[in-house]
């Protein structure tokens, strides 16, 4: 049986480097973890939250999925939004979505790949809302791209109509939804300009939706 000796060799290492830069590191680490936002993201491989906007453990909460959505029927997703805004008090929650990611591409092509299909059901949802958007570009790539955009921003009015974000700002705790998207190929994120931190933020961004939809 293979015991993954590589992988457990590199986390000595890193075990070990981080001790010698910070001796009590994880000493600290271990007794409360105090995060001021939640990163809901895509589980790609290739965009590892902390990494990507340079923060060590214990300063950022996550939730990954496929094709970073946001589902109200989602116990698991709910669940970890309700303890960071409820019990960590995380001031920001990043909906983060990235160019050339396969769920989006194979929503976009109606593709048939067994049970995923059902969880892409939501993407192509977020189509049908915006054909006209992604229609009306020519090429696949442009659509993707689009789709990608389009699916972020209507994860983060998911993300506003939960419960937990509601009665957060019902009781005036600071909170605010952003709306980013992830570029693989130069490693930089882009913000989509969506950004909810109260109910009337929110009538604003409804009003200015249709030139932020089409803007990028």
């Amino acid at each position: 049986m293979t015991r993954l000796k590589n992988l457990l060799s590199a986390n000595q290492s890193w075990a070990q480097g981080v001790t010698a830069k910070d001796p009590s590191f994880f000493e600290r680490l271990s007794q409360l973890q105090t995060p001021k936002y939640l990163w809901i993201g895509c589980s790609d491989s290739r965009v590892p939250a902390n990494q990507i906007v340079g923060l060590p453990p214990g300063e950022l909460f996550v939730h990954r999925n496929v094709a970073n959505v946001v589902v109200h029927t989602d116990l698991n997703c709910l669940s970890v939004i309700q303890y960071a805004v409820e019990v960590l008090k995380v001031e920001h929650i990043i909906v983060c979505g990235h160019y050339g990611c396969g769920g989006v591409l194979a929503a976009l092509r109606n593709q048939s790949l067994g049970l995923i299909s059902n969880w892409l059901r939501h993407i192509q949802d977020v189509r049908a809302k915006h054909r006209s958007i992604v229609d009306s570009l020519s090429s696949e790539e442009e659509q993707a791209n689009k789709l990608c955009e389009l699916n972020v921003m209507n994860q983060v009015f998911n993300v506003y109509e939960t419960t937990v974000v509601q009665a957060a700002w019902e009781r005036n705790q600071a909170l605010s939804v952003h709306s980013w998207i992830y570029k693989l190929t130069d490693g930089l994120i882009r913000d989509l300009g969506l950004c909810l931190g109260s109910h009337t933020e929110l009538i604003e961004s409804q009003n200015n939706l249709p030139s932020l939809l089409e803007k990028h």
